[in-house]
């Protein structure tokens, strides 16, 4: 089996990487203490074996978790769990949300409403196309 986390670039966009001596593991990194919390719990929860480790990095402290390459689909599903149960709202403000949503459905019935209104005017000016083409026959 390839090893799934492979790839030809690496942006950075992920929180595993490929064990750096050891191709049969992937480790995965978390820097907040309760998501690396709750990432453990599950995978103590799935009895999934993995290593644990912290690694200071600068200000920051990573709490890296070392699976086997075989376990990787069902860690991997645990990591988007772990990562939505712990995320943030990209508008924080309830009423600021609400009002983006009804502006943009706003914006999206006047687009359809112009829409219908341009068709209506195409109808008419093709009806009176029509009859004077037919006329001058």
């Amino acid at each position: 089996m390839d090893n799934p986390v492979d790839h030809v670039i690496d942006l950075g966009l992920v929180n595993y990487v490929r064990h750096p001596s050891n191709s049969n593991y992937i480790v995965f990194r978390i820097q907040d203490e309760a998501r690396a919390m709750s990432f453990e719990t599950a995978l103590k929860e799935q009895e999934i074996w993995y290593e644990k480790e912290t690694e200071p990095k600068g200000k920051r402290l990573f709490h890296l978790f070392g699976i086997h390459k075989n376990d990787f689909k069902k860690v991997e599903q645990i990591n988007y769990h772990v990562e939505s149960k712990h995320k943030k709202p990209l508008i924080p403000t309830k009423g600021l949300r609400y009002t983006v949503v009804i502006l943009g459905m706003g914006m999206l019935l006047l687009a359809i409403i112009g829409y219908c209104k341009q068709q209506e005017k195409l109808r008419l000016y093709n009806n009176i196309d029509a009859s004077n083409h037919s006329s001058n026959l």
